[in-house]
Order: C-alpha cells, then structure tokens, then sequence
C-alpha cells in the first residue's frame, strides 16, 4: 500500500484529456430574413416553445394536440430511444468509479506435480475442494481522459435524443394540424357543393316545369340534370379524400382508424394567427434538429478524444481479498486470508494499425457530422424564407380571391335574372354558376393554406413565437403491452429460489 497512496496523490496532477475540446462551429447567417430581423444563431432548444396550436383558437384542435401527445406511437418509441441514450450516459459515467465485486466459489481442483514452487514437489499435487470467499476490487485510473471522453460524449448523444424526441414531437404536432386544416377545408367545400346541388336542383324541376308546360326546352333540362349529377359526384370525391385525412389524423393520434371519427364543421375557417412584428433568430435557434445535429458534432468531437487516448497507457488499481481454504470449516480461520494488490498497466505497443484507424475514423464522423449541421442550419433558414414567403403571397391572393369571389357571385345573380326575362341564354346561367362555385371552392381553399403556411411557419421557427410554456419531455400513455418489470420486495435468497422453481423460461 505504500507505493498506491504517492500514485493517487499525484494522479491528480497528471490527469488530462487528450482530443480537443468542444467548440460550436461558427454559421454564416444573414444579417436578416427577407424582411424580418436577424442575427447570429446559437442552438437553444432548451428555450420554451408553448402550446402553439392554441394560436388558432380551435377546441377540437386543442382537443386532438392532446391525445396525439399521449398516444402518438412514434413519440413513444422516440422518448423510448431518449431513456436508452439516457441510460447509456449514465453507463459511460459510471467507468470513471471502482469496480468492486464479491465472487463467491466452491470447486474441486488438481495441482500440477510440476508447478513452480520454491522447493522441489517431487510429484507431490493437491486434490481436493477449493472454497474461495474473496472480494475483487479493479479501478481504472483516467490519466489521459478516456473515460471522461466516452462520458462526454454519451451526454452529447443523451440531448441529441432528447432534441429527437422534441423534433418528432414538432412534426407530430404539425402534421395533425396541417391534416386537421385541409380536412376543414374539405368539410367547407363539401357544404358549398352540397348546396350548388340544392340550387342546381331547384333549377332542373323549374327546367322540367318549363318543358312540361311547354315554355321550355328539352336542352335546357338536359343541361340543368347534367349540372346536378356532376356535383353530386364532386361530393363523393371530396369526402373520399376527407376519409383519408381523417384515416391520418387516427394514425397521428395512435387511434383506431375504424373507429376514429371527426365530426363535420359547418363554421367557417378561422383567419390566421398575425406573425409578430421582426421574428427574432433566437425562434430559429430552438429548432430542434438544428440542436439535435449540434449536439451529434459535439459528441462526435468528445470521441475524437477517446480514439486519441488509446494510444496512451492503460493504468489500473486492481487489489484481491479474502478466504481460501480447502475446508469451509476453516475458510473464515485468520490463517485463511489471502491478497494480492497492485496496479496494472497496459501499454499499446503494436495493434496492426487498428489505433491509427480508429481515429481516422473518429476524425471522419466528426466531419460527417459538422456537414450534418451546417446543412441542418441552411434547411432551417430555407424553411423559415419558404414559409414567410408563402404567407406573403397567400395573403395578396387571398385578398384578389376574395374579389373574385364577390364578382363571381354577382355575375351569377345578374346571369338568373337575365334568364327569367328571357334575354340571355341557361347556357349562361350554367357557366356562372359553375364560375361561383369555383371561386368559392378557391377562396376556401386559400384560407385553408393560409393556416397551414401559418403552422409551416410555425415548425420553421422550432415551435412558435411563444416563449412562456416550458419545454419537457411529454408524459405518453404506457402501453399495457409494455414490458415494464415491477421491482419485487421479496429478498435476495427468495428470488433465487423462485428462478429455479419456474417451469417456463426466465426473460431477461
């Protein structure tokens, strides 16, 4: 023990880590978006985000976020992935703490008559049993900063999966609401279908009315029935493709798609939430897979270190202890103790290249993953310009539409007045009303991508322009399927004792 207390004294002062250290790569950012405020970013999405879907002042939106976050299988199976990363750093962190152990033996045993020995055998060997009660204890001294790379890196992998879970949960979020929109947009279109149908209609029994009483022509109620049957089947068109949203939405909300139901809207569509006034870049900075793939290159670098120090000496304290007897009467007798203490040292001296490789290797994940973030940053600046674009341009369209709509409409009502008086031709009437339900179909529809340009927006900046709501790692319901092992009360001997009295197969 005399030459163990010197080498622990000094370990302190010889401790390194070897590799560099972490430092975020700079971006070259524009000095704003086009039109709206911008400076240098910096990953945090650690920063709240808040329940954005709240913007949209929607109950049954609200409603489905709620259970898409319960329940959504692919969160699950994320936030599955985080407690594995989670466990794995913990596993890494534990490497730098001794080892200590209690192996427990009883065995028969031959000596060799030819062992070495300070006197001669001369063919004397022991046959008998071997009873062993020793503890073994083995710590590795991190002189070079191995294992505190490997911890290093494995909390950088912990974040990443905990930022996964935040960009699946985002997209989760997104998609329902985007669903959930264009489904509302179909649910307005199938009403004005419905009642282009009803006005249709009325006009084929007036049609029919009029060849009847011989007033009118057989073309005219050809051309009235034709307008009825056309819209009736846009109808079946519209709720087919409303069914495979709503299928969706199911999946989205880990629901069954047989029973899942949303009930039609007869409201109309509300407008979209205003964008604040030079969205700063710290919304950008939260971006999840932007932090996701910082903290990829942030572990990727911490292994560079770790490859590095396997070509520095090993050093470990490894010390042995106990009882050894050949009888277990005697095993705990004082002249039944054993030890042996000391340190070990393993020094790389040839390996094939196999170091040189693996650092090589390390290097080039490294740079793998600093091109993984340079382009996730690019993606998300595109994003944030493709979104605001959109809103810009669906705005002055949805003005224009809107126009449209009222010339549109106007155009009709003179087109049925002009017919009663016998001064225009149905064929007329016909084309109006067609150019009404079109444009009311288009100004629906254009409301609808406005709120969906809003949530594109939205997941652009990494979840809102709402910093008051914290942001955790969600609360899903378990799966009763889950394999969740309670912890038994019952001792240790007890336990023993049950493995070897199941009948069936012990999982691990």
């Amino acid at each position: 023990m005399r030459f163990l207390l010197p080498l622990l004294l000094s370990t302190g002062a010889l401790v390194a880590q070897v590799g560099p250290n972490y430092e975020r790569p700079a971006t070259a950012t524009p000095e704003r978006f086009k039109g709206v405020a911008w400076r240098e970013a910096r990953p945090a999405s650690h920063q709240p985000k808040g329940e954005w879907w709240k913007l949209f002042r929607d109950p049954k939106l609200n409603e489905l976020m709620v259970s898409a976050t319960a329940n959504n299988q692919n969160l699950k199976a994320a936030i599955s992935r985080f407690d594995q990363a989670r466990a794995t750093a913990r596993m890494a962190r534990a490497d730098l703490f001794p080892v200590l152990s209690m192996p427990l033996s009883a065995d028969r045993q031959r000596t060799s008559e030819n062992a070495i020995s300070p006197i001669p055998l001369n063919g004397l060997f022991y046959e008998g049993p071997s009873y062993n009660a020793v503890t073994d204890l083995s710590w590795e001294l991190d002189l070079f900063g191995k294992i505190r790379r490997g911890a290093e890196a494995g909390r950088a992998d912990a974040q990443a999966a905990a930022d996964a879970v935040h960009n699946i949960l985002l997209g989760i979020q997104a998609d329902v609401a985007t669903n959930y929109f264009r489904m509302r947009v179909l649910d307005q279109e199938i009403r004005l279908v419905r009642e282009a149908i009803g006005l249709r209609g009325e006009a084929f029994k007036i049609a029919k009315a009029r060849v009847e009483a011989g007033a009118g022509s057989e073309l005219e109620q050809a051309q009235s029935e034709t307008e009825v049957a056309t819209a009736e089947a846009e109808t079946s068109t519209l709720q087919s493709q409303r069914d495979q949203l709503e299928n969706a939405i199911a999946i989205l909300l880990g629901a069954n798609a047989a029973s899942f139901r949303i009930p039609a809207s007869g409201s109309s569509l509300y407008s979209p939430p205003a964008l604040p006034v030079g969205a700063p870049s710290d919304l950008l900075e939260r971006r999840p897979d932007v932090s996701q793939a910082e903290r990829a290159l942030a572990a990727a670098t911490a292994r560079i270190g770790v490859a590095k120090a396997m070509f520095f000496p090993s050093i470990k304290l490894i010390g042995r202890g106990g009882f050894q007897s050949a009888d277990i009467d005697l095993l705990m007798q004082p002249e039944s103790l054993i030890y042996s203490y000391g340190p070990s040292i393993n020094i790389p001296l040839f390996s094939g290249g196999k170091n040189v490789f693996n650092l090589n290797k390390a290097k080039a994940q490294h740079d793998e993953a600093l091109a993984g973030y340079r382009l996730a940053f690019l993606t998300a600046v595109a994003d944030v310009e493709n979104s605001l674009s959109s809103i810009r341009h669906l705005a002055v369209s949805s003005e224009a539409q809107q126009r449209a709509r009222n010339s549109a409409e106007r155009a009709a009502s003179l087109a049925r007045t002009r017919y009663e008086s016998g001064t225009s031709p149905y064929l007329d009437v016909i084309e109006a009303n067609r150019t009404t339900l079109a444009t009311q179909r288009a100004t629906v529809q254009v409301a609808g991508q406005r709120l969906i340009a809003s949530v594109s927006l939205i997941k652009a900046l990494g979840g809102g322009w709402d910093q008051t709501q914290p942001v955790i790692i969600p609360a899903i319901v378990p799966d009763p399927a889950a394999r969740f092992i309670p912890e038994e009360k019952t001792g240790f001997f007890s336990k023993v004792k049950g493995i070897f009295n199941k009948k069936e197969p012990v999982l691990p």
